[in-house]
């Protein structure tokens, strides 16, 4: 419990899901969570369930007027950000061609500017703090694209590009970047992504329970560790396939385009 006594972390997307086991775990360890998301009558669940004090802020993650007054308002009531996680996220799993551009649009918007804007918001005040954690939660998505997920994988890119790129700007200033990227998570994210429940009943054997993701985060938190690939099969999977992207296409595309 020592290190995360009474810090302060916030975490977007945390109505439910990871967010939701990320609060219930970092409250257990002393931490002050602050939930925010956009509806509060599930962040209000999600407080009732947690053993230790907490405070909630309804954010939008894709309006920078919303994030602004959110962050302004965490600031004014609970105090300094000691850490920030980006979770908000969504997906949906179609073909390119069935794809309307809104849903590009809006993934890019809420996956990605969402981390962007809400980073813009504590930056400052850790870097004149010189010090800080925030925690993008990305996805192995970012790292592998697959069948029938060429915006969301698009957006997780763009969060991992986005973190590799601002954690060279952060060396020496005491403000530590991660990035933890997840494969399937046995979450209400699916209700959306995977609307009539092909790809879940594909990849079910392979699907993490969010308490093991959420520890993981914990973890990243308090080693202070910069990138962390969920489950470890997966973090190598990525790796002989930027290796050896042909072979790999031909050995796992049955495996991983199972959407």
């Amino acid at each position: 419990m020592g290190m995360l006594k009474e810090q302060r972390i916030v975490i977007t997307g945390a109505s439910s899901g990871i967010g939701s086991e990320m609060a219930r775990q970092l409250s257990k360890r002393g931490a002050f969570v602050v939930l925010a998301a956009r509806n509060q009558d599930k962040l209000e669940q999600v407080g009732a369930g947690l053993s230790g004090p907490f405070g909630l802020v309804r954010l939008d993650v894709s309006s920078e007027e919303s994030v602004a007054e959110a962050f302004q308002r965490i600031n004014d009531t609970y105090g300094s950000v000691d850490c920030l996680i980006n979770n908000a996220g969504f997906g949906r799993f179609k073909p390119f061609t069935e794809t309307p551009m809104n849903e590009f649009e809006s993934m890019m918007d809420v996956n990605y500017m969402g981390v962007v804007r809400c980073t813009k918001a504590v930056l400052p005040g850790m870097l004149a703090a010189g010090k800080g954690h925030i925690v993008n939660i990305a996805s192995i998505a970012g790292k592998l694209g697959t069948a029938k997920s060429s915006a969301y994988s698009a957006s997780k890119h763009a969060v991992l590009g986005f973190t590799n790129a601002l954690r060279q700007e952060l060396r020496g200033t005491g403000v530590t970047l991660s990035a933890v990227n997840p494969g399937p998570i046995d979450t209400p994210f699916f209700t959306e992504a995977d609307p009539d429940g092909s790809y879940v009943k594909n990849v079910g054997w392979f699907m993490m329970k969010p308490e093991k993701v959420a520890k993981a985060v914990v973890q990243v938190i308090e080693r202070k560790k910069t990138e962390v690939d969920l489950p470890w099969a997966a973090g190598i999977g990525t790796k002989l396939y930027q290796l050896f992207p042909r072979l790999a296409d031909k050995l796992a595309g049955g495996v991983i385009n199972k959407k």
